[in-house]
């Protein structure tokens, strides 16, 4: 377990968060048709603003808003598709949420427009493999950058051909993401890495993953992780040999959660902000019970 968490300063163009110092919950709003937990269910603005809404009121630190599903087995979704679904929603909250928002994307004409239209992060899944350019875009808008590591792509990554030494893996992937966002003007001091938890790696592997945490803090950046209501929990608590379904992961989530908190995570991503706050609260008391 870590001992603590390194603590850092992220500037937003509205404000400063501080990193470290109580865990950040970023709740997840997806506008597709297709996501694996939620799929279709956010798609129309006038939902999507109310869900919105009510992670904030539930205690919601950060919103990430997606346009397009990067679940196992998912199809690509064009430029001007992703950004008819996620600009509406973005304008109409704009006004409205007083969190920051983040945009889920791989590609720099979509963090392009989701910036002019108030989005303050953006989080690639590939690690700027799908589209280097993102890192320009975020550098010329001074915006922090998440970088997560997917090994193979969304279509194929859970297909098979795993990394023999996941921990290795992860961290060569992210240290040449990160080279290439610092090679494009990302200052390092707006650079969050997450390991991908459920992208291209076994069920087993992203349990390694949580365990060794420690190990991918000691590369000097935030960490963000991701593990809610994900496959390989359903897989973890299957009955009948089936695996359980999305909503029935909520408490397996939990454990993910604290865990990822006690090992050093400073953000985690999750859809059901509501119980992760509570987690949240708890484990950072374990933390730091002052």
């Amino acid at each position: 377990m870590a001992l603590g968490r390194k603590t850092f300063r992220l500037k937003l163009p509205s404000r400063t968060l501080a990193l470290g110092k109580h865990t950040l919950v970023m709740g997840v709003l997806n506008v597709t048709p297709d996501s694996f937990s939620d799929g279709g269910k956010f798609l129309q603005p006038e939902s999507a603003i109310e869900h919105a809404l009510a992670m904030e009121h539930a205690g919601a630190d950060l919103l990430d808003i997606g346009g397009e599903s990067t679940r196992p087995g998912a199809t690509e979704t064009s430029a001007s598709e992703e950004l008819d679904r996620i600009l509406p929603a973005l304008e109409a909250l704009r006004e409205r949420l007083k969190i920051p928002i983040s945009v889920d994307t791989r590609r720099a004409s979509v963090a392009e427009l989701a910036i002019r239209a108030g989005v303050e992060l953006v989080n690639d899944v590939s690690g700027l493999k799908s589209d280097p350019r993102i890192a320009e875009v975020a550098a010329r808008h001074r915006v922090p950058l998440i970088l997560m590591h997917m090994r193979g792509e969304p279509r194929t990554m859970q297909a098979g051909g795993f990394a023999r030494d996941v921990m290795k893996d992860v961290m060569q992937g992210l240290r040449r993401s990160v080279a290439v966002a610092r090679k494009a003007g990302v200052a390092k001091s707006q650079i969050i890495l997450d390991p991908g938890i459920g992208f291209g790696k076994s069920f087993a592997q992203n349990y390694e993953l949580l365990r060794k945490l420690p190990r991918l803090a000691k590369l000097g950046y935030p960490l963000l992780v991701g593990t809610s209501r994900k496959g390989f929990l359903g897989a973890t608590l299957a009955r009948d040999g089936k695996p359980a379904p999305p909503e029935e992961r909520i408490w397996g989530t939990a454990a993910t959660v604290a865990a990822s908190i006690l090992n050093g995570a400073h953000i985690v991503r999750v859809h059901d902000v509501t119980e992760m706050v509570q987690v949240a609260r708890v484990a950072d008391c374990l933390l730091d019970p002052n």
